[in-house]
């Protein structure tokens, strides 16, 4: 991987292959080499290894940190090269196998966020046993059931259809080689209704640079499992079988997307116990070109206390 330096991701990134599948994985590992603490950092939607940069340095602060792609996900091959779906199930059979793969039998632990603690849930569900090989289980703005978005009945009906619309093939070429073009999304991104408050509040440096990212993202990920898991989040309840563990869940001041009440409701229907930190971001998520100081937040001081003491 050549020389490691703090500032560039590329120096911690190598390639992944699974089940047929080739991707990437970033795993950087701890400064302090007598400190052999393992984080298992799960990313969310619409996102690559680059996209989180950020956060895994701050993570890093506290143990090692691995991230793997997901199939379909930061230009990772999808589960259509191989025939399967991009079912929950599936992705969470996925993430099941890396573990198994990747860390043995050591004990390690786990942070998902947002669609990423989806996926994370539905595999502690699925494969109970490697819950018992956790130490702490960490949700950035998780959630669990359709009823936490926040959207009105008009706009979630009108994300459902639309999602499995293009979730079908031709529908999903079509919108990959014309909606998806460079050019188009430089004139148009900016002022749809999601889009538009990331950047609203840029300066033109970084405006361009959060252009430049958001065309690699949607380059990147394949656009039938964008919207097949769209769907999937949309119409998502993990609520039917219980996970033998705590969690820390942070949520966001301002969230966008979720009603953070419901969204902790329905946690504390799933896991042991729910311990809720409130974060000071007003956002869903901090800006798709965060640097460690912009990421900061997702990880509030009481939970870095409890991270210092891996």
């Amino acid at each position: 991987m050549g020389k490691q330096t703090a500032n560039n991701p590329t120096d911690f990134i190598m390639p992944l292959n699974m089940n047929g599948m080739e991707g990437r994985m970033m795993h950087l590992p701890h400064p302090s080499k007598t400190r052999n603490k393992e984080i298992l950092f799960v990313y969310g939607h619409h996102s690559s290894l680059e996209r989180w940069w950020g956060l895994v340095k701050v993570l890093n602060r506290y143990a090692a940190v691995t991230v793997p792609d997901l199939p379909g996900f930061g230009g990772m091959d999808s589960f259509y090269k191989i025939g399967k779906e991009p079912s929950i199930d599936n992705l969470a059979d996925y993430l099941a196998a890396f573990i198994k793969l990747r860390f043995k039998n050591k004990r390690i632990n786990v942070c998902g966020l947002s669609f990423g603690f989806v996926v994370i849930t539905r595999m502690l569900q699925l494969y109970p046993e490697l819950a018992k090989r956790i130490n702490i289980l960490v949700s950035v703005v998780g959630f669990s059931h359709y009823d936490d978005f926040s959207f009105s009945r008009r706009r979630y009906l009108f994300y459902v259809y639309g999602a499995r619309f293009f979730s079908h093939r031709m529908p999903a070429w079509a919108y990959r080689h014309i909606i998806l073009q460079p050019s188009i999304l430089r004139k148009m991104y900016a002022k749809t209704y999601n889009a538009a408050d990331k950047f609203h509040a840029l300066e033109a440096e970084e405006f361009s640079a959060a252009m430049d990212m958001e065309i690699s993202l949607w380059q990147l990920n394949d656009v039938r499992t964008h919207f097949a898991t769209s769907v999937a989040m949309l119409t998502i309840d993990n609520c039917n079988k219980k996970v033998e563990l705590p969690i820390w869940h942070v949520s966001m001041r301002a969230d966008r997307y979720f009603n953070k009440h419901i969204v902790e409701q329905h946690l504390q229907v799933i896991f042991q116990d729910v311990t809720h930190i409130e974060s000071a971001l007003d956002a869903h998520a901090p800006s798709v070109i965060a640097d460690e100081k912009m990421a900061a937040p997702l990880i509030p001081p009481k939970l870095r206390r409890v991270l210092m003491k891996l």
